[in-house]
């Protein structure tokens, strides 16, 4: 068929290609840029007041709550009855409260779109009784959430007529605010929601454009209230790194070991989270009661057989990654490795039941592994904790260049050093866990996504 300047012969006039920046030099995209930067400032002094709440309660019931119950401090036993309270609590509202508490963990870290605000409330009260009480997990995914829905509600409540395609954006933007503040850099907040969603092309020049605006000046605000109330920023930041030298041959050779194990251990995790999963949505509530029991007998056992606190097995590990690092010479290779065990399967129940999100025990878990391996030789220490942070991160989130630049940037002018490695071994986890993982389901089959993070929502 020959085509001619009106067209192909005997057929349509062709259409000419569509400019896919025309909607960037529209006046209703600067308006949506103008949003964007007014939304910033709430969504992370909301996200901040999250964060803040979460870190004030984990010693009010931990410690304060105990002592003024009569108890000279807190008794061995103490996370048992507290995660099953918490289990309590987030179960009901799981099952009763609009929104589901958010998305299922085990699933991932899915990045859709924002959540109604009708499901914000029951969201942020699974998360806080998840959270506050011990469960492994992360703030990120309540974070995400929170910030899309603000977003979204707020512009609604203003423009009631808004399309769907520019509320997505503002959405995109809250979330950006939120999570960046969170992982203490706007740009790594932009690659993980890039990557998460799936976003690409044009498309994705038109949601990171506004979201990275919306994270820069909600994170001045960040940082402000932190430095007003003294409660700090709640940002994921090592300090007092050593420096790290160039990569030998061996670290090289560590760093296909390093992503080997991860990729075994992380399929492993996910495989426990997903069976037990299936049986909580069953009999969620109670289900929910018996698996936070679990965590804390695991809490227990960790602190009785280690004489450590139990608050190290417990929580996120976001906060515990600096002290894991800079005290790992106070941690013997068998109490690292209870450490490891106790952590992973509190990781597995907290994934099938709980709300949070799933990577910040990914990362410490794979800081804890990194650092058993440094006992071995031809491996430093430094080599070691990014390499595992990397790979252990890419086999539960299947996010490389997140994974890279996490592992990397958390250690700052260090983890550049030791960057080849972390890229080496983020590739063969990434790739020996997708060579594990299950078929995708075809032919129809609606029952899941084939994606770990869920289709990918364009705006």
């Amino acid at each position: 068929m020959s085509v001619g300047p009106a067209g192909p012969v005997g057929g349509a006039p062709a259409t000419a290609p569509q400019d896919p920046y025309a909607l960037l030099r529209t006046r209703g995209y600067l308006q949506l840029l103008a949003v964007a930067a007014v939304i910033g400032a709430p969504v992370c002094a909301a996200a901040f007041g999250f964060l803040a709440l979460v870190g004030e309660l984990e010693p009010l019931l931990y410690k304060d709550l105990p002592r003024a119950l009569g108890f000279a401090g807190t008794p061995l036993w103490w996370p048992l009855p507290l995660l099953a309270v918490g289990g309590l609590l987030a179960g009901l509202a799981v099952r009763h409260l609009p929104g589901n508490g958010g998305h299922e963990p085990a699933d991932g870290l899915m990045v859709g779109g924002p959540p109604a605000v009708s499901a914000l409330p029951g969201i942020v009260l699974a998360a806080l009784a998840s959270l506050s009480f011990g469960a492994v997990l992360g703030p990120e995914a309540p974070l995400i959430a929170l910030g899309g829905g603000m977003a979204v509600g707020a512009v609604r409540l203003l423009h009631k007529s808004m399309p769907e395609q520019a509320a997505a954006a503002v959405g995109a933007a809250g979330s950006f605010a939120a999570v960046s503040a969170l992982l203490g850099s706007p740009l790594m907040g932009a690659f993980l929601l890039m990557e998460a969603s799936g976003l690409g092309g044009a498309m994705l020049g038109m949601v990171l454009v506004p979201g990275l605006l919306s994270a820069g000046i909600g994170a001045l605000i960040f940082i402000g209230l932190g430095s007003w109330t003294g409660l700090g920023t709640y940002s994921l930041t090592l300090h007092h790194i050593p420096d790290a030298a160039l990569p030998t041959v061996a670290e090289f050779g560590w760093a296909l070991v390093v992503g080997l194990l991860a990729a075994f251990a992380a399929t492993g995790i996910k495989r426990l989270a997903h069976f037990l999963k299936d049986r909580v949505v069953r009999h969620r509530v109670p289900a929910t009661v018996l698996l936070g029991l679990v965590v804390g007998a695991l809490a227990v056992a960790f602190a009785a057989a280690t004489g450590k606190p139990s608050s190290e097995m417990l929580y996120s590990g976001q906060s515990a990654l600096g002290s894991l690092f800079s005290e790992s010479a106070g941690y013997s290779v068998g109490a690292l490795l209870l450490l490891i065990l106790c952590k992973g399967l509190a990781y597995c129940a907290s994934l099938s039941c709980f709300r949070g999100g799933p990577i910040f025990p990914a990362l410490f878990l794979g800081a804890a592994g990194g650092i058993v391996l440094s006992h071995l030789p031809g491996l430093p220490l430094t080599s070691a904790f990014a390499m595992g942070v990397g790979a252990m991160c890419v086999a539960m989130l299947r996010l490389p260049m997140t994974s890279v630049l996490l592992a990397t940037l958390l250690l700052g002018r260090p983890g550049l050093t030791v960057m080849p490695l972390v890229i080496v071994a983020v590739v063969v986890a990434y790739v020996t866990t997708l060579r594990l993982a299950p078929p995708p389901v075809t032919g129809g089959d609606a029952s899941g996504p084939a994606s770990p993070h869920g289709p990918p929502k364009s705006p």
